[in-house]
């Protein structure tokens, strides 16, 4: 049974004038409802602030939690008009992650949040619809409250480099972050991961699945002790925000590379949503539910 983290906030802590779709998160969750075999929906609790300083500016965490970051602050972030619930909203996304990150560590097995994957937060700034960076978060946890592990792993295959990851993590040694991402695309400033790999525009599923499985060959010789996959589907040729070419059936071939990497390293493994934007909504929706039943599906291989 794969455990996956939701709460009503996901949808319902986005105003519903801003032009962000949030009832990917909604429409996502209730396919999966049709799927109690394989999947257990979790409601998180709300993430414990000192968490959040493990990755984050004091300051800046301090005057998002009170409502006092400025305008400027808030358009660099996104997500506008912002309604009372964003704070709340925000704080049982991270939850999810981190209730995410424990199951799949005490299971040895794969966990989900139906949300998070916040890599464009940076230390004392958000960015891109992101407040707060869950994966460095998570990352850094791990290291600090976890015996068990040594070395984290993150594989960002969202559309969109993890900027924010990599300069928040940069000088950890023992975690290593991987971002392939479509070069044209946000962020217009690119940072430096410990690999990226910048995408030619409109690429299309054969040659992003080669580039992928051999940068997979790279990979084995890093080490780690648990991944963190950040699952982006704004790969998607449909998606209004992404500017690569794949198809649902190269997501799902993106997706078991990933899991069967995983697998052989018996690895536990966190997956967070990440983005995806297709017009309509329904090509990311369905391309999310494929994600997390396949993860389902690894759920006892490790």
């Amino acid at each position: 049974m794969l455990n996956i983290f939701y709460h009503p906030l996901y949808v319902y802590g986005i105003d519903k004038k801003s032009s962000f779709p949030r009832y990917r998160y909604l429409l996502t969750k209730n396919k999966l409802e049709n799927f109690s075999n394989k999947i257990l929906i979790r409601e998180p609790k709300m993430i414990d602030v000192n968490d959040i300083y493990l990755a984050h500016q004091k300051e800046y965490v301090d005057s998002f939690l009170s409502g006092n970051l400025s305008d400027s602050e808030k358009r660099k972030i996104g997500l506008q008009p912002w309604n009372e619930q964003i704070i709340n909203r925000t704080k049982f996304i991270m939850g999810g992650s981190i209730e995410a990150l424990n199951f799949a560590i005490s299971q040895n097995g794969i966990a989900a949040n139906m949300a998070g994957g916040t890599h464009h937060a940076h230390y004392s700034f958000g960015a891109g619809y992101c407040i707060f960076n869950d994966l460095a978060i998570c990352a850094i946890k791990c290291i600090n409250n976890y015996s068990s592990i040594n070395n984290v792993l993150i594989i960002d295959l969202d559309v969109h480099q993890g900027d924010g990851t990599a300069t928040i993590l940069e000088k950890y040694t023992n975690i290593f972050t991987f971002s392939m991402h479509c070069d044209s695309n946000f962020p217009l400033k690119k940072m430096v991961s410990d690999i990226d790999l910048p995408l030619r525009r409109g690429m299309e599923d054969n040659e992003y699945l080669k580039l992928l499985n051999e940068q997979f060959e790279i990979l084995s010789d890093v080490k780690s002790d648990i991944i963190l996959f950040q699952a982006g589907v704004d790969t998607l040729y449909e998606d209004k925000l992404g500017h690569l070419s794949l198809t649902k059936e190269g997501l799902r071939k993106r997706n078991k590379i990933v899991l069967d990497f995983a697998k052989k390293r018996k690895s536990p493994i966190v997956v967070f949503m990440g983005g995806g934007y297709s017009s309509p909504i329904d090509s990311s929706v369905e391309s999310f539910v494929d994600l997390f039943l396949q993860c389902s599906n690894y759920q006892n291989s490790f």
